[in-house]
């Protein structure tokens, strides 16, 4: 038997009776249930969250634009390992082949106390075709928003044609230029940086990305020639709504942002899996400043992935993480899978707001729409409290539905309902639609509060545990009433036993 046949949906009447239950008498109600808590058997931490009280999100301040940096190169001269050694942990996707890195990647650095933007970008080639010169105009991009550049060289192979390309390239831009020559791993091969004079660029820095010899001078060099405040980023501001975009491979979660930000920002290509590391990108749509995340298409099983789409995954997944709500894309031309129904359960267990984001709208047929249908009230039931938006991320449909959307779920998800409001409901529920019995006694709930928001999390002190599905009935009442669409709601239960008298 479902919940739905054991418990009734909703009764327009309960919202009835709670609107007009005013702020006083619910919280007059709480204070006598709360009284009554004091004759069972309470823990430190029952006490801490009875009397503790979560104090509300900081608004948004403009923070100083940090100064940029950027590291260009040719493919596979360490680029992102030495992004790796600046940075002090292995952020940035490494592997040994040519080609890993696409996007123009920022990382918060610091260094000597001063914090900056440091940008890994994918190797920069002549000439190139397909994915690769969109990967090569990536580079140029980054060149173009830094403050200042370093340029890396494979000390071991010297000054090729591709280099100096790449120097005319750096001298038309005008940005100071540090050349860095990479894996220098001993003091011979210092004499072999020393060829690198004849790229012009002033005195080649040997260093060693892999094991460090080098870097810290390479970056007191930088602190020189780094502005205090940048002169080409946008000034940061300190609390935009980090939304993950979240989706199989190739599903189209690059072109929403480009779509987004209004210029080509990532590599999109019809090769699935383009983009490995999360980029971030501050964006401004429908009025309000966003910072977006595009991160590498969550495949069928991360454990048996290799390489680059290793590491891409798990970045994927620290990626929403950070995130406040996630607009999982799902492809309308293809039918919901389970790696689909996965991915959007990995954003539950995350407890992050969630926006279901129909892509490829335009190139729905009406059969396909009726089978689509079919398989989100079969497959996406346990989601439909999420918004929908049905979008076009190539072309831009319906776009600016996707931030009603986000504001809506963002709501939700720091909604905080009243102690008095939330023991006012819990008290029609069990009055209409009392516990079963189980083995011969009926649990009993003694006081409720919402302990947390982001996402709203509730805690319930019983005389007992609560069978599953009269918890999702309290659960789906509390959407019916307060709403809570486009986030997950926590319930917990702390089963207390009565003092012993004495």
């Amino acid at each position: 038997m479902s919940d739905s046949d054991t418990y009734p949906h909703y009764d327009p009447a309960l919202a009835d009776r709670l609107a007009a239950i005013d702020d006083a008498e619910a919280a007059q109600r709480a204070r006598a249930l709360r009284a009554g808590l004091d004759e069972y058997e309470l823990e430190e931490e029952d006490l801490d969250l009875l009397e503790g009280v979560e104090t509300g999100a900081d608004r948004p301040v403009l923070l100083p634009a940090l100064p940029v940096l950027a590291i260009v190169g040719r493919p596979n001269v360490g680029k992102s390992a030495l992004v790796n050694r600046i940075l002090g942990r292995r952020e940035a996707v490494v592997e040994d082949v040519p080609g890993v890195t696409r996007d123009r990647v920022s990382y918060r650095a610091e260094w000597m106390g001063r914090p900056f933007t440091l940008v890994d970008t994918g190797g920069w080639e002549p000439d190139a075709r397909g994915i690769d010169a969109a990967v090569a105009a990536q580079a140029e991009v980054a060149v173009d928003l830094a403050d200042a550049v370093l340029f890396v060289v494979d000390v071991n192979v010297g000054a090729t044609t591709t280099d100096e390309r790449v120097v005319r390239m750096l001298r038309a831009s005008g940005k100071p230029v540090i050349l860095v020559a990479n894996k220098a791993d001993d003091v011979r091969q210092d004499y072999e940086a020393s060829e690198l004079w004849s790229l012009g660029l002033g005195e080649p820095h040997p260093v060693s990305a892999l094991h460090g010899r080098g870097v810290a001078d390479v970056l007191d060099e930088v602190m020189r020639i780094l502005p205090e405040e940048s002169a080409v980023a946008k000034r940061e501001v300190g609390g935009p709504r980090r939304v993950a975009l979240l989706g199989r491979p190739n599903v189209g979660k690059s072109s929403l942002l480009n779509r987004a930000a209004g210029e080509e920002r990532v590599v999109v290509d019809a090769l699935a899996g383009t983009t490995r590391d999360p980029v971030d990108e501050q964006i401004e749509l429908g009025g309000k400043v966003w910072r977006f995340v595009d991160t590498a298409g969550i495949r069928r099983r991360v454990h048996l992935q290799h390489g680059a789409d290793f590491y891409a995954s798990l970045r994927s997944s620290a990626a929403l993480e950070r995130a406040e709500v996630a607009v999982v894309l799902i492809d309308v031309t293809q039918p919901i899978s389970e790696q689909d129904v996965r991915i959007i359960d990995l954003v539950l267990e995350a407890g992050r707001a969630l926006v279901l984001a129909f892509n490829k709208w335009d190139m729905l047929d009406d059969d396909r729409r009726r089978m689509l249908e079919r398989e989100v009230e079969q497959d996406l039931a346990h989601v439909s409290w999420a918004p929908r938006v049905n979008i076009s991320a190539r072309t831009g449909r319906h776009l600016e539905r996707l931030v009603p959307a986000l504001e809506t779920a963002l709501a939700s998800w720091d909604t905080r309902i009243p102690t008095g409001k939330v023991n006012a409901l819990l008290a029609e529920l069990v009055a209409e639609h009392p516990h079963p019995v189980r083995g011969g006694k009926q649990p009993r709930i003694l006081f409720g509060t919402q302990a947390a928001t982001r996402p709203p999390t509730f805690v319930l002190f019983t005389t007992g545990f609560l069978d599953p599905g009269y918890r999702r009935f309290i659960t789906r009442r509390l959407r019916e009433v307060y709403g809570f669409e486009g986030t997950p709601i926590v319930l917990t239960m702390r089963v207390r036993e009565r003092r012993q008298r004495r």
